[in-house]
């Protein structure tokens, strides 16, 4: 079986839940994940169900692939019951989220950090500059949470071989979604053959990988007018792009509702819409999913969650 269709392995069901919730099974269960990451490599972050915040909130334990899977069996669970594709969480905001980091001077301390977090609350991804995706790659190898990076970030001006390029050599670190800039500057002198082919070239390395890998373009809403945003949208949909995204959050603006339903009514149901830049409280994701947002990026990702009130810019 593949690691994208192990990582869909993500439910305990309650009756086994129930069974470990004694004392003495909790501290078996996490005696057992402790001593499963002790033979992985180091700064690896296994998913914990005793600290997993959405595990705890929904009363269950999710399984984020087969490595956790075995150690609640190591733990005493006699029976493991699963449904691919699934765990009650999802129903939440933290499937949605891009858990991201994405400033100059990120250290990499922050970076493990950020993954950490990621693994705990379970989210979509972690975001972060391509010169991490390797380490992230590696600190969250079996927990189900995706690795993402940018492209052409964050002015979009770079020629469009170097995007392709930075994409290959993204993926081959082990980047799992792309987040790339479009050319903002043809875009505005309505040289929408270039946009296109600007775009189809990060989908073709995509595609091309041999990897189910996403492809987010990322139009920087804040620079363009009603109609600019419009055939961004559309130049994405023709390029085989799977997202579209508001903001890069570095362009003095970000995710608006007005901006999201207009992404969504112009690409449909067809394609996902990420908002991203602003979002930064549980107000701010409710009211973007409300307007057709399928996913958030977010640096305040943990607060959001957990309905406290986030500073900064929310990238």
């Amino acid at each position: 079986m593949s690691v994208e269709r192990d990582q869909l392995v993500e439910l305990i069901t309650r009756q086994v839940l129930a069974a470990m919730q004694g004392g003495g099974d909790a501290t078996r269960v996490q005696a057992a994940v402790q001593a499963h990451a002790a033979t992985l490599p180091a700064g690896s972050v296994v998913h914990d169900p005793t600290t997993c915040e959405r595990c705890r909130n929904w009363g269950v334990t999710g399984s984020r692939g087969p490595e956790e899977t075995r150690v609640l069996a190591d733990a005493g669970a006699s029976r493991v019951a699963t449904t691919l594709g699934y765990c009650p969480g999802a129903d939440g905001l933290a499937s949605l989220i891009d858990h991201t980091l994405l400033k100059p001077d990120a250290a990499r301390e922050e970076v493990e950090v950020l993954c950490r977090e990621a693994a705990q609350f379970c989210f979509a991804s972690v975001c972060v500059n391509p010169n991490w995706v390797a380490l992230c790659r590696e600190m969250l190898r079996g927990t189900g949470v995706k690795v993402c990076t940018v492209i052409g970030f964050p002015l979009g001006a770079h020629l469009s071989d170097i995007k392709a390029y930075e994409t290959k050599r993204a993926i081959e670190q082990g980047a799992e979604e792309v987040d790339m800039v479009i050319n903002i500057g043809a875009l505005k002198s309505r040289d929408y053959a270039l946009v296109e082919q600007d775009i189809h070239g990060v989908v073709q390395a995509a595609r091309t990988s041999g990897r189910d890998i996403l492809v987010k373009v990322i139009l920087e809403t804040t620079l363009l007018s009603h109609d600019e945003k419009v055939m961004g949208c559309t130049l994405s949909k023709a390029a085989g792009a799977d997202y579209v995204k508001t903001s890069t959050g570095f362009a003095g603006g970000g995710a608006t509702v007005e901006d999201v339903q207009l992404m969504r009514e112009t690409v449909g149901p067809e394609m996902g819409v990420k908002a991203s830049g602003g979002v930064r409280t549980r107000d701010d994701a409710e009211k973007m999913v409300a307007a057709g947002a399928t996913r958030l990026g977010a640096s305040a990702g943990v607060k959001i969650v957990r309905g406290e009130a986030a500073t900064g810019k929310g990238y």
